[in-house]
């Protein structure tokens, strides 16, 4: 397999789960800063000039964060990646859903990408304020989940390796404090040795 990422985006989270598997893959990194996204052979492999873009060992391409990560949960069963049961799927997949659609596409992104939300500059400080408002809400909504859990679901999920690429955008590349049930999620996970040969892989540190 090969993971195309690109360091400290949303696909540090799928190069958890697949440090975490264990099965080999080939990192393959894919700068977004330098517009890789857009090169001819990555456009061919993914029209949507997207990471994380997931080859897998029959050539075929998967894409989008929840699909990736329940195809990497799904084969490796004996990892347990994926809690047991369709309630507690549906769980990790809610905890994840929410991660990306909201946490990451309606908040970071305006942070990182204000112009893209309003035309003029006047209005961009206001825009990444939004940002920052409806990732702090999300994170207090975990926070609140986490109570008296070590992981999101109970046990260790796919789930936590969503949670984490968010608590480390806040933390490492925004600079703010995280709700103390959800930094102390943050720490269990960077005492996991997948998550740490992953950030070394990246080239990643945190304080």
């Amino acid at each position: 397999m090969k993971l195309y990422y690109s360091p400290g985006t949303c696909s540090l989270g799928i190069h958890i789960i697949l440090n975490e598997i264990g099965k080999p893959f080939e990192p393959v990194p894919t700068l977004l800063a330098q517009k890789a996204q857009f090169a001819p052979e990555f456009v061919a492999k993914n029209p949507k000039s997207k990471v994380p873009t997931l080859e897998r060992d029959d050539g075929s391409i998967l894409t989008e964060w929840p699909a990736i990560a329940f195809w990497l949960g799904s084969s490796a069963p004996e990892k347990k990646l994926l809690p047991e049961g369709a309630e507690g799927i549906a769980r990790a997949l809610e905890a994840i859903d929410y991660v990306v659609a909201t946490l990451h596409m309606r908040g970071f992104s305006r942070v990182a990408g204000a112009a893209n939300f309003a035309p003029s500059a006047a209005d961009h400080e206001a825009v990444k304020a939004q940002g920052v408002e409806i990732m702090a809400k999300g994170l207090d909504l975990f926070d609140k989940q986490l109570a008296g859990k070590e992981y999101l679901i109970g046990t260790y999920s796919i789930a936590d390796a969503a949670l984490f690429y968010i608590e480390f955008w806040w933390k490492v590349r925004l600079g703010k404090d995280l709700p103390a049930n959800v930094d102390a999620h943050f720490r269990r996970m960077l005492a996991r040795p997948a998550v740490q040969k992953t950030l070394e892989t990246e080239g990643l540190k945190v304080a």
